[in-house]
């Protein structure tokens, strides 16, 4: 079976059952996707399935062949001077200095990312709404919701620019 990660296409032999989450953190060696609760319900392991949010962790990786697969990995890119530049919920989360134990950070980007993609300027409830579903351990929360906020101000800014 080919999936494709982050631009870059696998060949994987995994049994017809094994879940999406273990192909990419046991076979390919992304292990930023996390383990959280292995039932789809506490969101860290978020990836984007042709930029679905999607839970890793009770997905078939068969169900994914064919579309792309995106990873807190891949959600960087490369500019023309050939620098890394953050995904603006990657910079925002540093700025406001969001994660505590990081355990679900990569799930909460991940899901503000593609939220922040459908709805680049939303209220505080918008933004609380679109994170219900993903849990922190540490309680997190009000940072977490500073740093969507500033994402998307840096989304703004730069298309501002």
């Amino acid at each position: 079976m080919e999936l494709t990660i982050n631009g870059t296409t696998y060949d994987v032999d995994v049994p017809e059952n094994e879940r999406l989450l273990w192909v990419i953190r046991d076979i390919i060696g992304l292990t930023g996707t996390k383990f959280g609760c292995g039932v789809g319900i506490c969101g860290s392991c978020t990836v984007h399935v042709d930029g679905e949010p999607t839970r890793a962790c009770i997905t078939p990786a068969t169900a994914v062949e064919g579309q792309e697969i995106t990873t807190i990995e891949g959600m960087a890119t490369v500019n023309n001077n050939g620098e890394e530049v953050l995904h603006p919920v990657q910079q925002a989360f540093i700025d406001v200095q969001v994660p505590q134990c990081s355990w679900c950070m990569s799930g909460q980007m991940m899901t503000a990312a593609a939220f922040l993609e459908q709805n680049p300027n939303p209220s505080e409830d918008e933004i609380i709404a679109a994170m219900d579903a993903n849990y922190c351990r540490c309680g997190c929360y009000q940072r977490i919701k500073l740093g969507i906020a500033r994402a998307a101000d840096i989304i703004l800014e730069r298309e501002a620019s």
